[in-house]
């Protein structure tokens, strides 16, 4: 493994985003020209104009999980249960990074994004929940039916600044909910967990944009570092943690829902891979696709475009099944399974 500088865990209010006299979290990176994704335009194309090949044309392939495999897993063991939400099992416990469980990535059932595959698991069958790691509010990262499940399955819940107030909200215990600002960290069972910058927004409904903050995450277990990056634009901030923590054996990187409507919300598959490469990261896992449909781009296109730039930039790329175990201590390439779909 590679040598490390140690953590810092300070709390530093040099990297908290500024507020504005409306209360609204603010980026810390100047937003850069592009057309607002809040545009009604936008929304038209989305609903009336969108490509048919933004779903795949058959099942997507998924690895069915048991709560025995789980808990007969190794440490250090990641599986991927479907566009951000990641499992990871680290010192003997389970991790869960914005759980979404629901069938559709909106706030009504009958309605929106809908799921391309079942979860590889059942959120009723996960094994005990050491902690949940939630990036911003979205309803892609955030499912309602999910936390209030894990509000007794889950031990802690480690949010940004104002996410943890919604969790008290659907009852998740106080005890429970540690809310963090950016290069906010806590330590807990030899894990060092810290909330680091990302470029993005938040808002669940039309009145509430921005009132809570959103992060990545910085997850250390000794000399094994991985990055989960939630949802981001390209940004300075990247060079910044892979400064202060890297390099980082794993980066669970956004790539998929991107567009030129709204370029400083996501980032496009170029901007994934220089990314990793400012973290220091030694394999890329493209994560944010494969599970629901969130753009105008073809549902496999994240996938291939990052596959053609990894090989021309010499970066070590895993994609694994969803459901598929992933070891941290010496992740495999995987398949280039979506191919297979069309």
């Amino acid at each position: 493994m590679v040598a490390r500088n140690s953590l810092d865990l300070t709390c530093s209010r040099r990297g908290q985003p500024p507020r504005g006299d409306d209360g609204e979290q603010r980026n810390a990176m100047p937003p850069r020209p592009g057309r607002s994704c809040g545009s009604l335009g936008l929304l038209w194309n989305f609903i009336f104009n969108k490509p048919c090949n933004t779903r795949p044309a058959g099942p997507v392939p998924v690895r069915r999980l048991t709560r025995a495999e789980l808990e007969a897993a190794p440490d250090r063991s990641l599986y991927r249960l479907g566009h951000s939400t990641m499992l990871l099992k680290l010192r003997g416990g389970f991790w869960l990074t914005d759980p979404v469980f629901c069938e559709r990535a909106s706030p009504v059932q009958w309605a929106g994004p809908k799921r391309f595959h079942e979860p590889p698991i059942a959120l009723e069958n996960l094994p005990p929940i050491r902690g949940v790691i939630l990036s911003h509010d979205h309803y892609d990262h955030l499912d309602r039916h999910a936390i209030k499940h894990l509000a007794k399955a889950a031990e802690v819940f480690l949010a940004p600044h104002g996410v943890g107030d919604r969790l008290l909200r659907w009852g998740v215990p106080t005890e429970k909910v540690h809310q963090f600002g950016w290069w906010q960290g806590i330590e807990l069972d030899g894990l060092n967990l810290t909330a680091t910058p990302a470029q993005h927004f938040s808002g669940r409904g039309w009145n509430d944009r921005n009132r809570t903050l959103w992060a990545s995450w910085v997850i250390s277990d000794a000399e094994v570092r991985v990055f989960f990056s939630g949802d981001s634009g390209y940004f300075a901030g990247f060079k910044q943690i892979g400064e202060r923590f890297g390099p980082f054996d794993v980066t669970l990187m956004e790539t998929g829902a991107y567009d030129a409507q709204w370029p400083l919300v996501h980032m496009h598959p170029e901007e994934t891979i220089q990314a990793h490469i400012d973290l220091q990261g030694r394999v890329l896992v493209p994560i944010h696709n494969g599970t629901f449909d969130l753009a105008m781009h073809a549902w496999d296109e994240p996938f291939e475009r990052v596959a053609v730039l990894s090989r021309q930039r010499g970066i070590q790329l895993s994609t694994p099944l969803i459901g598929e175990r992933l070891d941290l201590n010496a992740p495999h390439q995987g398949l280039a399974w979506w191919r297979e779909l069309g």
